[in-house]
C-alpha cells in the first residue's frame, strides 16, 4: 500500500472557498440523528457477542473509509509523531473505552442513568473545546449547552444505580467527550476522512483482542443471519457516514457548537422507537425535545467569535507570509480552539 502526506480537502469545499454558513450545522443533525438510530438495531444485537460485534463493525467500516479514499482521488495521510497519540486517544476513549463503560454500567445502573451522562456531553464540549485551545469558553454556548442537557435528560429519564453505576456514567460521559476534543488537534491536516479512518482501524484492533480474550475464539462464529443487516448499519451508516459528517462539523463550527447536537441522540432514539411501532412517549419526554431544540437555536443564534471567515484570514496569511493555500475550507474555526503546538500546519 502507498501513501503519501498531502492536505485532505473535503469534497464539497475547494481552498480558499468558504463551506457554506448552514453546512456544519446540518451536518452535526445528521451525523447525531445516524447515532441516535443505534436504537433501531440494538434489540438486534441483544444476544450477539458485543466485541466481536463492534470489531466486525469498525473492521468494514476502516475498509469502506479506505476504498473511499482511493475511489475519491485522496492519499491516506500518515498521522505524524504525537498525532498517534491523538488518535489512538480517539479510538480507545471514543470507540473502545466507551462500549465497555455502556456495557458494564447496564450491569450496576438503569440505562437511563448512563443516558444521563451522556446527555451532559454538551456541556463538557462547550467547556473543554476552547480551554483545549487555550481561550475562553463562549458563555451564550455553554449556556444554549446546560439547556440541551436539561432537554435530553427530560428525553431519557433517570433510573436508579449503585456506586459502580455512577462510575462507569462518568466513564461513558468522559469518553464520549474525548471522541470529539481528543480528534481536534489533529483535524487540521488530517481531515474528517483521516481521523475517521485511523481512530477506527485502531478501535477495530483493540476491539479484536478485547474479543478474543474475554468471549473467544468462537465468538464470531455464533453470529446469526439476523444480525448481518444491523452490523451493516452500524458500519456504514451509524460510522462511516456519521463520523465523517461529525467531524466535518467539528472542524466548521468548532466543538463547542457542535456538541450542541449531541442532544438529538437521545431525540432520535426517542422518535426513532416510534416509528419503529414502539410507544409514543409521554409528554415530557416530548418537552425534553422541544427544550433540545431551543438549547440548539440558542448555541447557534452566535456567531464565531471573530466575524473575519477562515478563507479570509488564510488570504492574509497568504498575502503576508508567502504560505501555501489552506488544507481545507471553515479552518477559522478550528483555529479558535486548537492550540498552536497542537496544530501542525503544513510547510
Amino acid at each position: 500500500m502507498t501513501t503519501s502526506i498531502r492536505p485532505v480537502v473535503p469534497s464539497d469545499t475547494r481552498p480558499g472557498v468558504p463551506a457554506p454558513s448552514w453546512s456544519g450545522p446540518l451536518f452535526a443533525a445528521l451525523g447525531m440523528t445516524l447515532v441516535g438510530s443505534q436504537v433501531a438495531v440494538s434489540g438486534v444485537l441483544a444476544d450477539a457477542p458485543l466485541f466481536a460485534v463492534q470489531a466486525l463493525r469498525y473492521t468494514l467500516a476502516a475498509l469502506v473509509l479506505f476504498v473511499v479514499l482511493r475511489a475519491t482521488g485522496r492519499a491516506v495521510p500518515v498521522p505524524r509523531g504525537r498525532e498517534w497519540v491523538w488518535l489512538a486517544g480517539v479510538a480507545l476513549s471514543g470507540l473502545v473505552l466507551f462500549n465497555v463503560g455502556v456495557v458494564r454500567g447496564v450491569a450496576h445502573a438503569e440505562p437511563a442513568v448512563i443516558g444521563v451522562a451522556v446527555a451532559a456531553v454538551p456541556v463538557l464540549l462547550a467547556l473543554g473545546g476552547p480551554l483545549l485551545g487555550r481561550t475562553r469558553p463562549t458563555p451564550s454556548v455553554v449556556a444554549a449547552a446546560a439547556v440541551v442537557t436539561v432537554g435530553a435528560v427530560l428525553v431519557t429519564g433517570s433510573g436508579r444505580t449503585d456506586a459502580a453505576g455512577l462510575g462507569y456514567a462518568l466513564l461513558t460521559l468522559v469518553c464520549e467527550a474525548g471522541f470529539t476534543l481528543l480528534a481536534v488537534p489533529v483535524l487540521r491536516r488530517l481531515g474528517p476522512q483521516g481521523v475517521s479512518f485511523h481512530a477506527v482501524w485502531i478501535a477495530a484492533v483493540a476491539l479484536w483482542v478485547l474479543s478474543l480474550v474475554t468471549e473467544g475464539p468462537g465468538a464470531v462464529g455464533t453470529l446469526r443471519a439476523e444480525h448481518v443487516p444491523a452490523m451493516l448499519h452500524l458500519a456504514l451508516g451509524v460510522t462511516v457516514v456519521a463520523f465523517l459528517l461529525w467531524y466535518t462539523a467539528v472542524g466548521r463550527i468548532g466543538p463547542g457548537r457542535a456538541g450542541l447536537f449531541t442532544g438529538m441522540v437521545p431525540v432520535a432514539s426517542a422518535v426513532g422507537g416510534v416509528l419503529l411501532g414502539g410507544p409514543v412517549p409521554g409528554p415530557v419526554v416530548w418537552l425534553g425535545v422541544a427544550v433540545v431544540v431551543v438549547g440548539v437555536v440558542l448555541g447557534m443564534r452566535t456567531g464565531p467569535a471573530r466575524s473575519r471567515t477562515g478563507a479570509q484570514m488564510m488570504g492574509d496569511r497568504q498575502r503576508t507570509r508567502g504560505s501555501r493555500p489552506a488544507a481545507a475550507a471553515g479552518q477559522g474555526e478550528l483555529d479558535e480552539h486548537v492550540p498552536g503546538p497542537l496544530n501542525p500546519v503544513h510547510s
